[in-house]
């Protein structure tokens, strides 16, 4: 398979998010297994689909200064040839210009007209030539369209962190939303132990280096697949990230006991509980979807997870028959991801802020009918993949000043020192990607009162 095939993988990507809707990573998978390119032309293809999702906003700014039309005139072929091309011209420097506009063009021939080819070459040539007289707004007049355009987030986001975070802190935020994240996996301490997983993983030819912060997880490259290693069939070890370790860390369930995983699907963390557990005791595993518990069951089986109990059940109809029941409840509530956005190159364009609002009420629903879940002297925990103040910290406070019975417990105990000492004290952790170099999340740990 030669690189213009890795390109024409790329297309298909851009076009199938485009059109159809498809999520990135869905689309990739879909197009490397039909394909099936060579370990290089997937490492391509995967750079320049995700690359070009990922600065969207940018490369149309850039594109639309050397169109009379608007970009969006263009078919979605045109358009998306264009935004691959203008990509490998300002984001791969391993591609030579001449390369990026000759192979443009001849995607231009096969998904477009003539015409459209000629017109592909003459914006692409002439952006090549003028590609150093491409001038972002400035800092200090436009901060907001500075950052949005120079480090490719929507306007939104960016008004909304230079209010939190100021410039400097928002330039880093977005700098590492666009870094490429790491593979990082759990240990399932029920078959193996952390050391001899890292050799079990060398043997079969990666390259493997322990997490800083989470004590069972690993980081790992050099594979074409993780779900075709012997090591991931046989149930050694769980994909996660490490600040999605921390949460089972920061419940601390005992072993025999009885825990409410309200939020449960795909099982990470819930699998992760029943190895604390030392797979004893149970573990409600809940949620809305009967396709995602299908996922917790199946990883369960993978890892020789026997205490997990599947249930179709919206966690905001809790208690239910578990009023009092539990002695710890997690609570992984439904969020606006904004803490994953390097993991979902297309995810920041998928975003509105108007989403917040429904999503703050529906957590709010969430902890409040799983709270009654809670025995006296009972653990309950909230965590989120995200990092707006209103779904976090914001959110377990406005719980906590109508629900008496509970009160903030210290962190310190159960993660890792280092991580916020001072957050952890008052019984909450906040993780961001530009500080921690982990997915953004949030957790929260609760203790019920005896009344």
């Amino acid at each position: 398979m030669t690189v213009v095939a890795a390109r024409e993988i790329a297309l298909h990507i851009l076009k199938a998010v485009e059109s159809d809707g498809a999520y990135a990573n869905l689309a990739l998978n879909r197009a490397l297994e039909e394909y099936r390119p060579t370990k290089l032309d997937r490492a391509f293809a995967t750079e320049l689909a995700y690359g070009t999702l990922r600065t969207l906003n940018t490369l149309d700014w850039i594109t639309a200064r050397y169109l009379k039309q608007p970009l969006g005139a263009q078919t979605v072929w045109i358009r998306n040839i264009l935004r691959l091309g203008v990509y490998q011209l300002f984001y791969m420097d391993k591609v030579p210009p001449g390369a990026a506009c000759n192979e443009a063009v001849e995607l231009a021939k096969k998904f477009g007209t003539p015409g459209a080819a000629r017109f592909v070459n003459g914006v692409l040539r002439n952006i090549a030539r003028q590609k150093d007289q491409i001038v972002f707004p400035d800092l200090e007049e436009d901060p907001v369209d500075h950052i949005s355009l120079k480090y490719s987030h929507p306007t939104w986001m960016v008004e909304r962190w230079l209010t939190e975070f100021g410039p400097e802190g928002t330039i880093a935020l977005c700098q590492a939303n666009n870094t490429i994240p790491p593979n990082t996996i759990r240990t399932n301490t029920l078959k193996v132990d952390r050391n001899t997983l890292m050799h079990r993983l060398v043997q079969e030819g990666l390259t493997v280096r322990r997490t800083e912060i989470a004590p069972d997880g690993l980081q790992i490259d050099g594979f074409l697949s993780i779900r075709s290693l012997s090591s991931f069939q046989e149930g050694l070890f769980q994909i996660q990230d490490e600040s999605s370790m921390l949460v089972a860390h920061a419940v601390n369930p005992a072993p025999g006991a009885r825990v409410l995983d309200v939020c449960s699907a795909p099982g990470g963390k819930t699998t992760h509980m029943a190895q604390l557990m030392q797979n004893e005791g149970v573990i409600k595993a809940m949620d809305i979807h009967p396709h995602k518990l299908d996922l917790v069951a199946e990883n369960c089986r993978r890892l020789g997870i026997t205490n997990v109990e599947t249930m179709l059940l919206d966690a905001r109809d809790l208690p239910g028959p578990f009023a009092g029941w539990a002695d710890y409840v997690l609570v992984d509530a439904p969020c606006s991801g904004l803490g994953v956005l390097r993991r979902r190159p297309d995810a920041r364009w998928r975003k509105e802020p108007g989403q917040i609002t429904g999503l703050v009420r529906l957590q709010e629903s969430i902890l409040a009918g799983a709270a009654q879940c809670v025995r006296p002297g009972g653990v309950l925990v909230y965590g989120t993949c995200t990092i707006t103040y209103e779904e976090n910290l914001g959110q377990v406070q406005g719980f906590l000043a109508h629900h008496h019975d509970f009160v903030f417990e210290d962190l310190r105990p159960f993660l890792p020192a280092g991580l916020g000492a001072k957050e952890m004290a008052q019984g909450y952790l906040e993780i961001y990607p530009h500080t921690h170099a982990m997915d953004g999340f949030f957790i929260a740990r609760l203790r019920r009162k005896y009344m």
